[in-house]
């Protein structure tokens, strides 16, 4: 039996690292220059206690070609308001948010009651601690023209500097090049194929209120509004945004374990579902490893096709290659125990983030 895992182990590991590699040649990229745009644009930021990024973004947003920035402070304790208020610029709106009604989460009622209050045709959501290069809104606007769709998530470079940031974060765009079909998803009518990222979306404003917009009740709100965008008719999903954006989610181990653990149980639709993947990529990218360390040559062609997928994931999207790549099962098991973790935390009803309960 053990013999069968490794070699199911190791079949699925080199087509998922085939899959990548087409999905990396795919992968729609921004131009640049981009086309002058004809259609007026709304940045829109929601922020809570985000005195420590609100500056450096807003002078990130401050370079983009917008009719307005409007910043939403979800009632911040930390002086986030105020430092928004100093930018000085007539573009930017700072705007004193209401808290979430019940069944809502923080960050999906701010965005809502943004996009209520732009002016633009398009819409463009980013997260405070994401950097826009000062190109970057007018190239992904580009794309939804040159493409015809009606949303993109130009994913940001992820920025990784700690062990635990480097052993974790580079699996975001790894999982997507790996198991995305990226140009069947962008059309099809399949809700179960929608993909988003919230640190970056775009959408036609048309789209956004036509599919009824951001959405109560879930924690992962960019992939919720990326399925009501879909089931709406809408074409759209994820574009290539590492020469447009940048972000570090996290720092350091305590941060990234908390922000994975408020998110991660609603990720895979219940623990059942957790438990399917996980223990899917156990076989994958875990078996045909261990096997390896036995002296096994076929443990060895699986570990070396999850090393090699990681590769490709790393050199299109502007991560460290190596020596990182190397650690991929270890990456799967910090993936699998921040998994169970966020599961058991939210079991005990222990759930919370910047001081709100994320679910009882």
């Amino acid at each position: 039996m053990t013999g069968r895992l490794v070699a199911v182990g190791t079949a699925a590991a080199i087509a998922g690292t085939l899959h990548a590699a087409i999905n990396a040649r795919l992968l729609r990229r921004p131009e640049t220059p981009a086309a002058p745009s004809t259609v007026d644009v709304s940045v829109l930021l929601p922020v809570r206690d985000e005195a420590h990024n609100v500056a450096d973004c807003l002078r990130s947003l401050l370079a983009q070609k917008a009719l307005e920035i409007l910043v939403l402070d979800d009632e911040s304790s930390d002086g986030t308001r105020e430092i928004a208020l100093a930018t000085g610029d007539p573009r930017v709106r700072v705007i004193a948010g209401t808290p979430p009604p019940p069944g809502w989460l923080g960050k999906a009622h701010a965005c809502r009651q943004l996009a209520s209050e732009a002016r633009g045709d398009v819409l463009v959501f980013v997260d405070a601690d994401v950097r826009l290069q000062p190109h970057a809104v007018a190239n992904a606007v580009e794309l939804l023209r040159r493409y015809r769709l009606d949303f993109v998530s130009p994913y940001p470079r992820q920025v990784a500097h700690t062990a635990a940031e480097r052993l974790v974060q580079p699996l975001l765009q790894w999982s997507w090049l790996t198991l995305l079909p990226l140009r069947i998803a962008e059309r099809s009518p399949r809700p179960s194929l929608a993909a988003a990222n919230g640190q970056f979306l775009v959408v036609r404003r048309d789209s956004y209120e036509r599919a009824g917009g951001h959405r109560p009740d879930d924690v992962l709100d960019d992939m919720a509004l990326a399925r009501a965008l879909r089931g709406s008719g809408a074409w759209g999903g994820i574009v290539d945004g590492t020469r447009l954006a940048g972000c570090r989610m996290y720092d350091g181990w305590p941060a990234l374990r908390d922000g994975y653990g408020k998110s991660l149980w609603a990720a895979f639709g219940g623990p059942a579902g957790a438990a399917g993947v996980t223990a899917a990529l156990g076989v994958v990218y875990l078996v045909p490893p261990l096997a390896a360390l036995g002296g096994s040559r076929l443990g060895a062609l699986g570990y070396a096709a999850g090393v090699a997928g990681r590769v490709i994931a790393a050199r299109r999207t502007g991560g460290r290659v190596w020596p990182d790549a190397l650690a991929h099962p270890a990456s799967i098991a910090a993936l699998t125990y921040l998994t169970a973790r966020s599961l058991a935390v939210r079991r005990r009803g222990g759930l919370t983030w910047k001081g709100r309960p994320i679910s009882p």
